[in-house]
């Protein structure tokens, strides 16, 4: 009796430790498909409970959904996938993972370490990491003898050729260049591009002072203006990463801008562009170098979860070198652990990890870090001055003055580095 007692009240011990953790995963691609698998195997290794919590595929709805539930202190989500622009604006909501993490931490990527990083305090871990990139249909520039274009003119006249041929040729449909032209962070990426391959500036240095050329900036975005409506479809002013994809891998354009999770996705079985697609480094500007947006997503704890223990575990498992490994090599993301770019496994899965594995160090930060809580307002004013150029509803020298307005009125309102000095 009294064994039979025990063995009862050790499985009640058991139980009364199993937790219930709720994680929220990206739906771009193959992401909610990998985030499950990944934390089903972590719940049956745990013997604890994962749930799955949808949230919007914009970056900046879910970033919105976040702030709304930090800010009420609402325990619905334990881990939170984040962007890696958001640890400055969410670390006040976030639990502190330095000590979870201790034994770990030196296995990423230091600059994304630093990162995440705020005031002392490691608020979320490297779990994948992007960068921007050049995809292009291989057939077609072999067909109209073109090269991969080096700078952003040359792939504008090659795309428009193409184009004009192809549909001259009956392929009414085809069009020169997609890429993220919707107001929202997405472009504000692919337009931080196009300026540092111009010349133009990072909007902001590491200093906190305003680092912005207005006549390469116009530039750029008179060239990106020109697209909307000639190699590129009106409709990539709404176009966020799957809209672009969706029109490349349908094999409707000759380039597009896009991240690495697109790889895989469009050498599927079922892929109409499988075995036809190239990827190489961003164009540069006339006078400028390839410029690439420094992406990549975080797993972060909330302060206000009920099972912090677990979700840290969590967290940790999703990041660990195993998962990382499988997921690169089952849908393209890239690891934020350097010694999983020189592993044979990961190199034979993709043609992208020898390309960016050695490239990561001169891709171009968005200024996150040093304008904190401040860089929503920032990259929101950009994106918007940017599609206003795009849309024809400004032309660009305008639509640069005016962000740069807005930029000095952020700054004289906001709490970071350094004053503006020019």
């Amino acid at each position: 009796m009294r064994l039979l007692l025990g063995t009862v009240l050790a499985m009640l011990a058991g139980l009364a430790h199993a937790a219930t953790v709720a994680i929220s995963c990206g739906a771009v691609g193959r992401e909610l498909e990998l985030c499950r698998e990944g934390a089903e195997a972590w719940a049956a290794r745990s013997g604890h409970t994962v749930r799955l919590v949808s949230t919007p595929s914009s970056g900046t709805e879910r970033l919105a959904l976040y702030q709304q539930l930090l800010a009420a202190r609402a325990p619905d989500i334990d881990v939170l996938q984040i962007d890696v622009v958001w640890p400055g604006i969410l670390a006040p909501h976030l639990a502190d993972l330095s000590a979870a993490a201790r034994a770990v931490a030196d296995e990423h990527l230091a600059s994304l370490v630093r990162n995440n990083t705020v005031d002392g305090r490691l608020v979320a871990l490297p779990w994948f990491v992007d960068l921007g990139l050049l995809y292009y249909r291989r057939d077609l520039l072999e067909r109209h003898a073109a090269r991969v274009p080096r700078t952003w003119p040359e792939l504008t006249e090659t795309a428009a050729r193409i184009q004009r041929a192809e549909r001259d040729a009956g392929n009414a449909r085809l069009w020169g260049f997609v890429f993220q032209g919707r107001a929202y962070e997405g472009l504000t990426c692919n337009a931080l591009e196009w300026l540092a391959s111009h010349g133009a500036g990072a909007l902001i240095d590491a200093q906190g002072r305003l680092d912005l050329r207005p006549a390469p900036a116009a530039a750029a975005m008179a060239l990106a203006a020109s697209w909307v409506g000639t190699i590129s479809p009106r409709g990539v002013l709404n176009y966020a990463e799957e809209e672009a994809r969706g029109l490349f891998q349908s094999g409707h354009a000759v380039f597009m801008r896009n991240w690495p999770y697109a790889w895989a996705l469009l050498q599927d079985a079922a892929s109409p562009v499988r075995g036809r697609v190239g990827i190489a480094t961003l164009p540069a500007g006339p006078d400028g170098a390839p410029a690439a947006a420094l992406g990549g997503q975080q797993l972060a704890v909330s302060r206000y979860s009920r099972e912090p223990e677990a979700a840290a575990s969590l967290a940790l498992y999703l990041s660990g070198r195993a998962e990382q490994k499988r997921r690169a090599i089952a849908g393209g993301y890239h690891p934020t652990r350097p010694a999983l770019y020189a592993d044979p496994e990961v190199l034979a899965a993709s043609p992208l990890f020898a390309v960016l594995g050695a490239a990561l160090d001169d891709a171009v930060a968005r200024p996150a870090s040093v304008t904190g809580p401040a860089y929503n307002r920032v990259s929101f004013a950009f994106a918007n001055a940017v599609h206003a150029a795009l849309a024809g509803q400004s032309d660009a020298a305008t639509s640069v003055r005016a962000f740069e307005r807005q930029l000095r009125r952020i700054k004289r309102r906001a709490d970071w580095a350094a004053p503006d000095r020019r």
